[in-house]
């Protein structure tokens, strides 16, 4: 199996983990992985699908914010969970020209369900990152029957991480990135909830871990690599069972860009950083239908309540990161050149160093 960050003795923040250090961990979230490997036909590529219950997502919507730091990318679905504040699909994570797959996909999942079938319009929510530094993206490799897979094997537990599903062909920092995860767990006294964050990671900047900036010894003088593959992109899902909805839930997603600064990201001018959040508490499921006039009946943390969440969000975000880097080993491109992985050893070694381990 492979170790992740946590593995080699690095602590990030003070909150503990969940059971899996995963999305997963919080209650009711699936995430499923389809990756796409050809290297005879330079197919480096894939889908990653965040669940947020295993029910009819459509029929029963879940509170939803999204925050956007840097909004040079397509994520499709946006401007809807945006106004009213819910999802109504799961989440796809792709690449930049397979939108439209992950758009298709969606549609035939929520189709599948025989109660949807009164449904004229969705919602699909589809994010994305470029892999084409690895993936000749231009073939378009991915198909609707591998979104499907993904959505339909999703599953609680331990997630993959590093090169698989949307995270097969990306990088960060000038190195193999890919799919990251991590969780915190609160207090029994600060209501016990859970906080999850699932990275599809792509994006340069200066790399940080753990406070030590090992991408300035790693990228020869300060900036050389770094600035050189700053370009790219990040899309973080922050998931949770506590009671939290959309105006609380885009909080959170604002602090997933705090994490993302501790890893030495600097949002440049062609990343496109994004964050979406959501909640899985079950009272506040949004039916698709439901009587006219009648008032929903929710429940909310009042906003003194949201330091903590704010907090595990951003510890998990730093992790999953640093995870999808230790997680992602050295590839060959299709176009034959080599985006190494990171050199483990010469990071704890600048840790140890720095009294980090």
């Amino acid at each position: 199996m492979t170790k992740r960050a946590r593995d080699y003795g690095i602590q990030f923040g003070v909150l503990p983990t969940g059971a899996f250090n995963a999305i997963t961990d919080v209650p009711g979230v699936l995430v499923g992985q389809k990756t796409v490997r050809d290297d005879a036909r330079g197919a480096h590529t894939g889908v990653t699908a965040i669940l947020p219950h295993a029910g009819n997502v459509f029929k029963e919507k879940v509170p939803a914010g999204i925050f956007l730091a840097n909004a040079f990318g397509k994520m499709a679905g946006y401007p809807q969970v945006k106004e009213l504040g819910n999802l109504e699909t799961p989440i796809v994570l792709v690449n930049t020209l397979n939108v439209a797959a992950g758009l298709d996909g969606l549609i035939d999942y929520t189709f599948s369900f025989p109660e949807n079938d009164d449904c004229r319009s969705l919602n699909g929510l589809v994010g994305e990152t470029n892999d084409g530094i690895i993936n000749d993206i231009r073939q378009r490799f991915l198909t609707k029957a591998d979104v499907l897979e993904a959505l339909t094997t999703a599953s609680s537990g331990p997630v993959a991480e590093g090169s698989v599903g949307a995270g097969t062909g990306t990088r960060a920092f000038g190195f193999k990135a890919g799919i990251g995860t991590a969780s915190r767990q609160l207090p029994y006294k600060l209501g016990g909830y859970t906080v999850g964050v699932l990275v599809q990671a792509n994006f340069g900047g200066f790399l940080t871990v753990n406070g030590v900036e090992v991408g300035k010894a790693l990228g020869g003088y300060p900036g050389q690599k770094e600035l050189e593959d700053a370009d790219g992109s990040i899309m973080m899902i922050v998931a949770t069972d506590a009671p939290v909805l959309a105006r609380n839930l885009e909080r959170m997603a604002k602090r997933a860009f705090m994490g993302l600064a501790k890893t030495g990201g600097i949002g440049s001018n062609g990343s496109g950083d994004f964050a979406v959040a959501f909640s899985t508490f079950e009272g506040n499921r949004i039916p698709h239908v439901h009587p006219a006039q009648t008032p929903l009946h929710v429940t909310e943390l009042a906003n003194d309540d949201m330091t903590m969440l704010f907090t595990a969000t951003i510890e998990a975000t730093e992790e999953a990161i640093i995870n999808s880097l230790f997680a992602a080993k050295a590839v060959t491109g299709y176009d034959g050149k080599v985006m190494p992985g990171l050199p483990i050893e010469a990071v704890l070694e600048m840790l140890r160093q720095a009294k980090k381990l």
